[in-house]
């Protein structure tokens, strides 16, 4: 089959692989029909994720159709269609019994790694490095699918392929995001990052009752999506001093929650963003916390700071005195997908959201390298790009 491959930094090629096979009882196998590069993926094609391989398959974001299942999978039939969290989970732990999926403890084979750098391992994720668990990812003709009897979910045939690929990660993501803020009706969220999980923050906020929503960035497309399509006010971070603006237009509080939909390749400008890039250029920071720094100098007194964006090691000059003198909240982590999927496809299906609106770029599987290229580097007006299989 045909997978896109990662071969070291900023070297993706689409390569011919061996099919996936049954592995586990619990297994299957699935037919990909839509595919798409997530920002998370930017970060394995910068070189910013440890324990990636040459030649990993990547990709998180993936729906088609089941072609085989395991002995112990009776749920699924070939021919179904499906959506497939990007959190693998086994259903069965501590925290899946608490719908609590990305912090599955039995889907990481590689859990030793990630308890080396985080104290306790998360789920495996599709795609997304060995210290993860090694699976290979979505953006491939075919995908194995472990503990198949927990994470594929049927979707409906009357809706289509891109109404429906967001359901396995940037929506439940940016709705995740949103809830975490614990909104009321009349708050005032603030959004760093107008990407394809900011988007799907604002809206999520607007669902969950938020009076308005601020969304800040600095690529001009972005912002625009994010006014026009999203319902937001915007504020471009290199037009206007950000802490200012958010003060003025809240009445001198701040925002009573705000995410960063930005997280590990924030870009910074000014004396702190080069502070930033020069020690992450030297290895002496892995991340670069521009985003969330602003954040929480903004963020009103006793509000909530919402981490949807990926972050995978360290960071700097983190402002934890002014988190503590206004009585801070943190919510933050990978996406419990599967918790989400059923209520989330509801309002799909009753018009209240058609999430195939961030797409800009439709493009073949073959093309996926200079998709690649294109996303990173923000070409074309490029915000969401799905690989056709």
């Amino acid at each position: 089959m045909r997978a896109v491959c990662w071969n070291g930094k900023k070297d993706i090629r689409v390569e011919t692989v061996p099919d996936p096979r049954i592995l586990n009882p619990r297994d299957a196998i699935i037919e990909t029909e839509l595919s798409a590069i997530c920002g998370s993926d930017l970060h394995l094609y910068n070189g910013n994720i440890p324990t990636v391989k040459s030649g990993d398959i990547l990709g998180h974001e993936f729906l088609g159709r089941v072609v085989e299942v395991g002995s112990e999978v009776d749920h699924l039939r070939p021919g179904d269609r499906v959506a497939v969290p990007f959190t693998i989970a086994c259903g069965r732990c501590f925290y899946c019994s608490r719908e609590d999926y990305s912090f599955c403890d039995n889907s990481n084979p590689n859990a030793w790694m990630a308890e080396r750098l985080y104290g306790f391992s998360p789920a495996g994720l599709f795609g997304y490095s060995h210290m993860l668990g090694g699976y290979a990812g979505g953006q491939a003709q075919y995908v194995r699918v472990p503990f198949a009897d927990i994470g594929p979910f049927k979707v409906p045939p009357q809706l289509t392929a891109e109404q429906l690929l967001f359901l396995t990660d940037i929506f439940p993501t940016g709705y995740q995001a949103a809830e975490n803020c614990g909104i009321v009706r009349g708050d005032v969220v603030a959004v760093w990052g107008c990407g394809p999980v900011g988007q799907f923050a604002i809206q999520s906020a607007y669902l969950l009752g938020a009076e308005r929503v601020i969304a800040i960035d600095r690529i001009p497309e972005r912002l625009e999506m994010a006014r026009t399509r999203s319902r937001a006010v915007v504020l471009n971070y290199e037009a206007v001093d950000v802490f200012e603006e958010l003060r003025g237009m809240t009445g001198g509080r701040g925002p009573d929650a705000c995410i960063d939909a930005v997280g590990m390749e924030a870009h910074g400008y000014g004396l702190a963003g080069w502070y930033d890039a020069t020690k992450h250029k030297l290895w002496l920071e892995t991340d670069r916390p521009t985003a969330l720094r602003q954040a929480i100098n903004a963020c009103r007194k006793g509000g909530t700071v919402s981490i949807p964006g990926v972050y995978g090691g360290f960071i700097d000059k983190f402002p934890i005195g002014a988190a503590f003198a206004k009585g801070l909240t943190f919510k933050m982590g990978q996406t419990h997908v599967q918790r989400y999927l059923r209520t989330l496809l509801e309002k799909i299906e009753a018009g209240a959201i058609d999430p195939s609106f961030v797409i800009t770029h439709r493009i073949s599987l073959e093309e996926a390298p200079r998709a690649y290229e294109m996303f990173n580097n923000k070409e074309d007006g490029c915000i969401k790009v799905v690989l056709k299989l």
